[in-house]
């Protein structure tokens, strides 16, 4: 049976898992919305999956969002959900589950839980206690509504931060885990790492709500950051899947007057990590325009006069080191070219991130028809790949610390859209669990 903590706006949902017997290395897939330049790798995970009970047929990877078929794909997502429910696929459980994703040396830990989205608002300049960390694209979010208004079942994607430097409300769990009953333990397909989940019993939730609460004191939350009366206090910011929670958001608002506040879609589905967990490391995002009929360093002098320097380097690796190494007040940004690798730099940058001196530029460049699309990419050997390829452009941003992050989103208002990343592409989230989201 469900519990919510309406004050945290936290709900302790039905979780639903795999029979036991189901091979979940099969069943477990990548976000949806990574890999959405290399189709050869979701054709892959089909290959994989084959005949098998996978999540691969609960999404629609975004790598065939607006091509053709998406329609029938979407169907067949419809039903493969009511199949996974009629033939006990997927078993219901209520209670909190406790992660651990291993990848390489780094274990990074998190709490299945359901968000109020009452309590969540991703507007600009919202002050709600769930809220968006980056900005939110809404051209991005009619395709996911398209998949989820009839969907029986969410798999969720969507990675939830807390600030939480003392270690109260996640940490204990692992220091009981050889006391927690295990629900899976499995390594992830394309060697994605290692991720377990544990059954959260009643007496350890009930010290996750106390410590939540205690972030959530508002006088806590003022001294804790210099925040003034005029702000809300932020528990939990959206680090990863802000899409797939604001198209939640649109749908909840929609259906809320004809079935009233108690209903399933109220609530979502998340992942909440502690930004200080050693094991979760902050990765930028970098850009990838394809389809260039415009002259990229042309279009940085149009758009930044004589503020705009060009350095060519010997290699990318010279280009993305001069990057990373950057220092002081102009914004370095490494170029990826066919015929070579470069830094673009920019004096008396407009914005306070490198990301945000970018985006304004390519946005401008997009706008006038200077190439067909841009894609937002991780990990460097993808974005100098993709770079290096004829007819297209890529541009390579430097990381930001994640222990800004709060601060930044409560005193400055939401990042650059795609500012970070919570790890590379293969240490994103896998779907593993499933919710009801109709009665």
């Amino acid at each position: 049976m469900t519990r919510t903590y309406t004050a945290l706006g936290l709900q302790v949902p039905e979780i639903f898992l795999c029979r036991p017997g189901t091979d979940l290395t099969k069943w477990a897939v990548i976000a949806c919305d990574q890999f959405t330049s290399q189709p050869e790798y979701w054709a892959e995970v089909e290959r994989l999956v084959g005949d098998a009970p996978s999540t691969y047929k609960l999404i629609l990877p975004e790598v065939y969002l607006d091509k053709p078929g998406e329609a029938e794909r979407i169907s067949a997502i419809q039903r493969s959900m009511s199949e996974y429910l009629t033939n006990q696929t997927l078993i219901p459980r209520d209670g909190l589950v406790y992660v651990e994703r291993t990848f390489g040396s780094r274990r990074r830990r998190g709490l299945m839980a359901a968000l109020d989205l009452e309590r969540y608002d991703f507007s600009k300049g919202s002050q709600s206690l769930i809220r968006a960390s980056e900005g939110t694209i809404i051209e991005r979010l009619p395709p996911r509504v398209r998949i989820r208004e009839n969907a029986l079942l969410e798999v969720p994607h969507i990675l939830v931060l807390i600030d939480d430097p003392e270690g109260t409300v996640i940490e204990p769990l692992n220091a009981q885990k050889d006391l927690l009953t295990k629900l899976y333990d499995f390594d992830l397909m394309f060697g994605s790492g290692h991720v377990a989940g544990y059954a959260v019993p009643s007496m350890a939730e009930k010290g996750i709500v106390s410590a939540l609460e205690r972030l959530a004191d508002p006088e806590a939350f003022r001294a804790k950051y210099g925040a003034g009366a005029d702000k809300g206090v932020l528990l939990f910011a959206v680090g990863d899947g802000n899409h797939s929670l604001a198209t939640a958001k649109l749908l909840w608002e929609t259906v809320k007057p004809r079935v009233g506040p108690d209903h399933p879609a109220r609530y979502a589905l998340v992942e909440l990590e502690n930004v200080h967990d050693a094991g979760l490391v902050f990765e930028p995002i970098h850009r990838v325009l394809f389809g260039l009929n415009q002259d990229v360093l042309a279009a940085f002098k149009q758009f930044y006069g004589d503020r705009f320097a060009y350095r060519k380097c010997a290699s990318q690796a010279e280009a993305l080191r001069l990057t990373d190494q950057a220092s002081g007040p102009s914004h370095m940004i490494g170029l990826i070219r066919p015929e070579e690798a470069g830094v673009v730099e920019i004096a008396q940058p407009p914005s306070n991130l490198p990301v945000g001196t970018l985006q304004a530029c390519l946005d401008t460049l997009l706008k006038a028809g200077g190439a067909q699309r841009i894609d937002y990419v991780h990990g460097t050997d993808v974005v100098c790949d993709l770079g290096a390829k004829a007819g297209n452009a890529a541009f390579y941003l430097p990381a930001m610390s994640k222990s800004d992050l709060f601060k930044t989103v409560i005193l400055d208002g939401v990042l650059p859209r795609k500012t970070f990343s919570m790890g590379e592409a293969k240490e994103k989230r896998f779907y593993v669990e499933a919710r009801r989201i109709t009665l």
